[in-house]
């Protein structure tokens, strides 16, 4: 399929497809692509030389040339009646019946994700967008397999869009011979379709931005929204959005990033996952780096709790509201016991960030969303929020952020646990679902990428050595594989190809000895 302004769609245009790949949205998405693609590609350079100062051993530090930023007295500007409560928020894939199911879940806002938690092939993409734009319009309904008719209730969640980040491409659609920006490509469809429906309500556009690592790619966010509201007529500053700091260098430059998107900013989240994968990932080359068991590195770890508590006062101080992250625990339908301690898991995590001063917080199922509502409310009563909470005691320095505990435990169950995640998301993401649960947790991209890293890193690190003394070593991982893949077989069932493969780059991925920056940059080129 061609479109105008030099734009070629190379896939399948399935059904309904062309409702959202019009001449005037491609034309939209040319435009951006032509003003603003080569500052990503910019911006991506800076990315990895910064990687590589890290490695050469230059630690991250606040930036002395915007010391005037944070001592400024600026603030945000204000936000819309429909972002001002925010205490539960609900994340999940653009799927049809997930759509339905977060938005009527009683949760304030859904983030409706087009990244970490979606397989981004074709199929996805552009129903999602489908998706999205009959959500809006309230005629979107999902009929089951068993007969269930699911549609929206009268009061659904406040819509909130993650489109992906930076580093991905969308290399089904090129303009001028050239791949188009993923975040931009999604960004630019839901815009043209939806923008001004939304802004004629209150109800948005609002948007999430993931993986930002500097003040620069938000500037970059912030021109695309001024040029997409001039274009499409929409008045500045209707655009709102959510950073997530989910980087070890975003975190210091939080302020910064508040800045140059003060027009459009809706605060920022703590994205705990992706930010200890940033963390392994900066300091991988540190021969004594090393970070103990996934499931040990919590948000009270010291480098943790102090990015958390930095975000709060910053996002208050700028009169911002600060979001928690989101606890993987979700609930277990087959084990009373078990599932009274996930929850209580999960009460502990948002009684903590509420009581922190946090305005709210994610949940990834709708099954824990009035437990987390319950939480914020013992805090908040019938405020909205509790920006005025300014943490003024709080006062973190560069080497909190950095440092790194708990090093150990490292425990021959912890590390099989990294594998079989690994394997068992990895095989599901190639089967086109982005978002699963596994060992009673659900796992997305952000997840599984810890898991990976954590095992290319525990190779390479001198601290990296097993409870029982054994060192981590490529060949226990190799030794380890066929065991956690027979496991991830039985579980899965029926066609398990799709694990075989992902086995197989997992192995790759966690021995090669170059470490992939992204796990979903490779994987995605071999979807359709």
């Amino acid at each position: 399929m061609s479109g105008g302004s030099g734009v070629v769609v190379q896939a399948v245009i399935g059904p309904g497809f062309d409702a959202i790949l019009t001449p005037g949205a491609l034309d939209f998405l040319a435009k951006l692509h032509r003003t603003f693609e080569p500052g990503r590609q910019r911006l991506l350079a800076v990315r990895a030389e910064r990687a590589d100062q890290i490695a050469r051993g230059r630690r991250p530090d606040f930036l002395p040339q915007t010391q005037s930023v944070r001592d400024g007295t600026w603030r945000a500007a204000a936000l819309p009646r429909a972002l001002q409560c925010r205490r539960v928020e609900i994340t999940g894939p653009v799927e049809r019946k997930m759509i339905i199911n977060a938005l009527n879940s009683g949760a304030d806002a859904y983030m409706a994700d087009f990244e970490d938690s979606n397989t981004p092939n074709w199929g996805n993409q552009i129903q999602g967008q489908i998706n999205l734009s009959d959500a809006i319009r309230r005629r979107i309904s999902f009929a089951a397999p068993d007969g269930r008719v699911y549609r929206l209730d009268e009061k659904i969640a406040t819509l909130l869009v993650r489109p992906r980040g930076w580093h991905l491409d969308e290399k089904h659609v090129l303009v001028d011979g050239e791949r188009v920006s993923g975040g931009l490509f999604d960004f630019a469809m839901f815009m043209f379709h939806n923008a001004r429906e939304l802004a004629e309500r209150g109800e948005g556009p609002f948007f999430y931005l993931p993986k930002l690592e500097s003040y620069l790619e938000a500037r970059l966010w912030n021109e695309v929204f001024v040029f997409a509201q001039d274009e499409l007529g929409v008045p500045r500053g209707t655009i709102k959005a959510t950073v997530l700091i989910e980087t070890i260098l975003a975190a210091f430059e939080m302020d910064e990033i508040l800045y140059e998107l003060r027009e459009h900013s809706a605060g920022l989240n703590a994205g705990r996952w992706d930010y200890i994968f940033s963390c392994i990932k900066k300091f991988r080359s540190e021969e004594r780096f090393c970070l103990a068991d996934r499931a040990r590195v919590t948000m009270t770890a010291p480098f943790m709790r102090a990015y958390a508590l930095l975000l709060l006062k910053t996002c208050h101080r700028r009169g911002a509201p600060a979001i928690g992250g989101m606890s993987a625990l979700i609930p277990i339908k087959n084990d009373p016991a078990a599932n009274e301690l996930a929850l209580a898991g999960v009460r502990v995590d948002k009684a903590r960030e509420a009581g922190d001063g946090y305005d709210g917080s994610w949940v990834a199922h709708p099954g824990l969303v009035q437990i987390a509502m319950l939480e914020f409310t013992r805090v908040l009563g019938d405020r909205p929020n509790q920006i005025d909470k300014l943490r003024e005691d709080v006062q973190v320095s560069a080497d909190d952020l950095l440092r790194f505990e708990p090093e150990k435990p490292i425990t021959e169950a912890g590390l099989r646990m990294n594998i079989n995640v690994g394997i068992h998301y990895l095989g599901t993401w190639l089967g086109g679902n982005g978002c699963v649960p596994i060992h009673n947790l659900m796992e997305d991209a952000a997840t599984a990428e810890i898991s990976r890293s954590q095992v290319w890193q525990w190779i390479r690190s001198s601290k990296g050595y097993l409870e029982d003394g054994r060192k981590v070593t490529a060949e226990l991982v190799r030794a380890l594989i066929p065991e956690e893949l027979a496991k991830v077989r039985a579980v899965a069932g029926g066609d398990t190809r799709n694990y075989d493969r992902a086995a197989k780059i997992f192995e790759d991925m966690s021995t090669h000895e170059t470490f992939a920056e992204f796990l979903t940059l490779a994987l995605y080129e071999a979807l359709e």
